[in-house]
């Protein structure tokens, strides 16, 4: 029965005031990351400029380089074959991190534009800082997923928690979800995620949205680093139900993420295209509206085409299958060949049983 009951669980999420599940509106997240490019004022305007774009939430990433690695120029240290190439990590982190100074007015200008605000942790003195913020749910990076140790924290403090699988198989996915499991936390969400800057669409596979749900039993969505809005609509059609992407106020300020990040005008029209996709998808209904009815006044019926005097035998030249509806069902027509019709009828009539004998 727990396990049961759990199962129902994870298929609902609440962060903030949204209600994310399968009949809920996809939840939209602008992913602020390095693109503040080292300005506070730019961090304020990119979450303004969000909110115009028809984002529902703005996330964060709180670490420092030295929470996230260490400065060193060992091989193993530097990067190679991504944008960021020739780069070590601890530089890439300094030039790329939010200062933690920052957060409160952040949060503080995301809450009054009315968008749901939280972030990505990457160690437990992150998970601590941003439990004083009273974040509303957290975000597991995809490097991160195999961080049994930071989920079980995380996961510990009871909120809702989104995970990119990016660079995760199936023994990843199996064991971050059973450390959130075993503390107590059922609010999980899954999402995929190419771990490619940027990720060529063709590697996309979204097919894996509908399956990360139905497999694992959780909500489950994308985080995504191709360009433009195709990947995040073929995502709708999948089920996705949480969809985040970089976002910039313009490419051009530049800074580590900048060329797979959507400006204000992409993200805008990434939104609209979204929530068309999500009214397309609709429900199974074999009953027709209104319209749709309307419409069938243009298919086929028998009609007699030529005219006819009583005592005639009904052939395909004096009674035929057209346009328009009114007339009897064309699955009478083999019925009615052969038969005498009993009265007179003007061609341009519609074809009524009750004028033949049968």
């Amino acid at each position: 029965m727990r396990t049961l009951i759990a199962f129902i669980i994870q298929r609902k999420m609440k962060i903030d005031n949204f209600i994310i599940d399968k009949q809920s509106k996809v939840f939209v997240i602008a992913e602020l990351s390095a693109n503040h490019n080292g300005s506070i004022e730019t961090a304020i305007e990119t979450i303004r400029a969000a909110k115009r774009a028809g984002a529902d939430c703005i996330k964060f990433q709180t670490y420092t380089a030295d929470t996230i690695t260490i400065d060193s120029d060992k091989e193993d240290f530097l990067i190679k074959g991504t944008i960021w190439e020739g780069k070590n990590l601890y530089n890439l982190y300094k030039e790329a991190y939010t200062p933690w100074e920052w957060h409160k007015e952040l949060f503080k200008v995301a809450k009054e534009e009315g968008l749901v605000c939280f972030s990505s942790p990457f160690d437990k003195t992150a998970v601590d800082f941003l439990e004083e913020l009273n974040v509303p749910a957290y975000k597991i990076a995809s490097f991160e997923i195999t961080d049994i140790p930071l989920i079980e924290y995380v996961a510990s403090k009871g909120k809702p928690i989104i995970i990119s699988t990016g660079i995760a198989e199936q023994e990843d996915i199996e064991l971050a979800l059973d450390a959130c499991r075993r503390m107590g936390n059922n609010d999980i969400a899954l999402l995929k995620c190419t771990s490619s800057y940027p990720a060529p669409i063709e590697e996309a596979n979204m097919c894996m949205v509908k399956d990360l749900s139905e497999r694992y039993n959780v909500i489950s969505g994308l985080s995504d680093h191709t360009m433009g809005a195709t990947v995040p609509i073929v995502a709708t059609v999948f089920g996705a139900k949480i969809i985040e992407k970089h976002f910039i106020l313009d490419r051009s300020i530049g800074g580590p993420d900048a060329s797979f990040s959507m400006n204000e005008g992409e993200f805008a029209a990434m939104v609209k295209a979204v929530r068309e996709a999500e009214n397309a998808i609709g429900k199974v209904d074999y009953t027709l509206t209104e319209k749709q009815a309307k419409g069938k006044d243009f298919s086929r019926s028998l009609y007699v085409v030529e005219d006819m005097k009583a005592g005639d035998i009904i052939t395909d030249k004096n009674v035929r299958s057209i346009r328009p509806g009114f007339g009897l069902h064309p699955k009478f027509f083999n019925k009615v060949l052969g038969k005498s019709i009993t009265i007179d009828v003007e061609r341009g009539s519609r074809f009524e049983l009750d004028s033949i004998k049968l």
